[in-house]
């Protein structure tokens, strides 16, 4: 029963990516169905996101290139909400190749300025959810430029107080972090791009 409520929950937050006449019967929006012996494959083909890229199913472009295209989100958080996405199915930002991730990135001065000017603004948001815990509900990376105003109460954690690492914990933490960083052949050809890592 928990599992059911969990994926209409899912299924829920998938549509609120939709607009709302967009009710076409044939497409299906369960990237884990195992309708398929390539389970790859059927992620691609259900994936919402591939799909618009594809051209079947619909959505407001308002940047493309070879590599990525960046559309408005249909339910925003905000007035200009974009996502941008490759438009290879990579299903999380760890099994995104870096140079997808770099070419995503580098577009995001050119779209976030084009966003703020079209929309008022004079700053944004970057997020990108990364797994469920952190409300990740399309399983192909993306990556949400959420512009913003002053007052607007978008986050409320931004009413929240915060609290100075203990100097203790925070060495413990960057000792931690640094000993779990791995520079396998996943990440091959970022090699030479001018990374160092730094330890105190």
């Amino acid at each position: 029963m928990e599992a059911t409520a969990t994926a209409l929950r899912r299924l829920s937050l998938l549509s609120s990516h939709f607009p709302t006449h967009f009710s076409s019967p044939q497409v299906g929006f369960n990237c884990s169905s195992s309708s398929s012996t390539n389970g790859e494959q059927n992620q691609e083909n259900g994936c919402v996101f591939c799909l618009i890229v594809r051209g079947q199913a619909p959505a407001l472009k308002v940047y493309e290139d070879d590599v990525c295209l960046c559309i408005l989100d249909a339910n925003p958080l905000c007035f200009g909400h974009s996502l941008v996405i490759p438009k290879s199915h990579f299903p999380s930002l760890k099994e995104t190749p870096p140079s997808v991730v770099a070419a995503m990135c580098s577009k995001v001065p050119l779209i976030s300025s084009a966003v703020m000017k079209a929309t008022g603004s004079d700053s944004f948001n970057l997020l990108v959810n990364n797994g469920a815990a952190a409300g990740q509900v399309i399983y192909h990376t993306h990556i949400h430029i959420i512009p913003r105003k002053a007052s607007d109460c978008l986050w409320t954690s931004e009413s929240l107080s915060r609290c100075p690492l203990n100097s203790d914990e925070a060495l413990k933490l960057a000792d931690g972090i640094r000993e779990n960083l791995s520079f396998s052949n996943d990440f091959e050809d970022s090699k030479g791009q001018g990374s160092s890592l730094i330890v105190n």
